[in-house]
């Protein structure tokens, strides 16, 4: 099969959802398919090579925000704005990522829904036209369902099936100001009946998506996301300082507060002494002064000596990370779609302590490889992380168990498998 597979990039910092995608499509290529990974909007950031570098930016980030800012400008050639997509001022633009305000976002996100109705379409069309004269694929991938204003024009005017994964849309769009949320949704709706199939990474997200996207469970597939697992080693941590690791975007929304606050309860326990706090992951600038409010309570509570902060560590740092830790958290408020992070971290042979909600519970059932704990609760999560880290017999049986289960049903391998069955159905709808 020829696949396109269209994903947005970050620009200046790590995503679960760029991670999973760049692991599919070397699978897929790996399977013998010509298959192809085109950034939206930014640059990709990548843990390891990219699948094909060659392909430049496709609808630049800086050029679809002046569209839809100016609507004027939707009727001026590409050519005109051309000049704004160079690499350089697109990863600039991504570090300026955190200062979009909430109507700024509520437009963009809109207006990208609205097609071929809304501001950005003469951006997008440019792509339509470059996917159909040049790249002229078997099979169209979305990587998330933000993207979907595009398929009624693919399914009228290119026929080719699109495949749209959905990567936890709905903690984004439900935090967009109104009058955009109720509208963005309402699009998503409209816009999902011109899907072929979509593909959801939990049975937990796939039911959540298909009531409110109004589509029929079966038009939503479960593919779980993978990894590929060859860097990825038992870890050895320092039996004399217990290490508690968190490794996500470096905001509240992941639990990064509930995370801080139990272990400054555990301490202040004395059950575990000399038990220590690494956080990793992303962080932009935007970030920095709800980090900085952290690093003020521990130091409070007396804690900053045991806390190690790592910042937008390369893939190798991010592999030494996790070698280093006894037990994983990132305690996310929110009902997560996923969570890559769960399986680098099982797959480095370290168990995790999760909230009973969103996939958690699933991939906590499919892995065996971590314990649950109340969503949102200091105290259940404090306890939660002190039994697994004082009870080393039933540590080293998580670890096992995880590291076995990672293996055999989330590597990248099998991800492709399942997701290439998927594209196969949707070339024969």
């Amino acid at each position: 099969m020829r696949i396109l597979h269209l994903t947005p990039g970050t620009g200046s910092f790590h995503c679960g959802s760029c991670l999973r995608d760049h692991a599919l499509i070397r699978a897929l290529r790996s399977r013998g398919h010509d298959a192809m990974m085109a950034p939206l909007y930014l640059p990709l950031v990548t843990d390891r090579e990219n699948a094909n570098p060659e392909i430049p930016v496709q609808a630049g980030g800086i050029s679809l925000y002046l569209r839809q800012k100016f609507p004027f400008l939707r009727y001026v050639p590409h050519f005109a704005l051309n000049w704004v997509n160079r690499p350089a001022l697109l990863r600039w633009a991504g570090g300026l990522i955190s200062m979009t305000s909430p109507r700024d976002l509520g437009e963009m996100t809109l207006g990208a829904l609205q097609g071929e109705q809304g501001n950005q379409w003469a951006e997008w069309q440019r792509v339509l036209k470059w996917i159909k004269t040049e790249v002229k694929p078997d099979v169209i991938s979305l990587s998330n369902g933000l993207l979907i204003g595009l398929c009624p024009v693919i399914q009228r005017d290119l026929g080719i099936p699109v495949v749209v994964s959905l990567q936890g849309e709905d903690s984004f769009l439900d935090t967009l100001v109104e009058p955009y949320c109720e509208q963005a949704w309402a699009a998503m709706r409209e816009n999902a009946q011109h899907v072929t199939q979509f593909v959801a990474a939990s049975q937990y997200y796939a039911d959540t998506m298909a009531s409110r996207l109004a589509v029929p469970k079966e038009k939503v597939s479960v593919v779980f996301n993978g990894l590929e697992l060859t860097a990825f080693a038992a870890a050895k941590p320092d039996p004399n300082w217990p290490t508690i690791g968190y490794f996500a975007r470096m905001i509240h929304g992941k639990g990064l507060t509930t995370l801080v606050d139990a272990f400054i309860e555990l301490v202040q326990r004395g059950t575990v002494p000399r038990v220590k706090l690494k956080i990793g992951g992303a962080k932009t600038a935007g970030d920095e002064k709800y980090l900085a409010g952290l690093r003020a309570k521990l130091k409070e509570a007396g804690c900053a000596q045991r806390v190690e902060w790592q910042p937008n560590v390369s893939f190798n740092e991010k592999v030494k990370f996790f070698r280093d830790l006894t037990v994983f958290s990132v305690p996310a408020t929110y009902g997560e779609a996923f969570g890559l992070y769960i399986l680098e971290s099982i797959a480095s042979g370290v168990p995790v302590v999760q909230p009973r909600h969103g996939a958690f519970p699933e991939l906590i059932e499919v892995t065996q490889g971590g314990v649950l704990c109340e969503p949102d609760e200091v105290k259940s999560l404090a306890d939660a992380l002190e039994a697994t880290l004082m009870d080393g017999q039933q540590r080293e049986k998580l670890i096992h168990q995880g590291m076995a289960r990672v293996r055999s049903e989330f590597s990248a391998v099998k991800m492709a498998e399942n997701f290439e069955a998927v594209l196969l159905a949707a070339l024969e709808a």
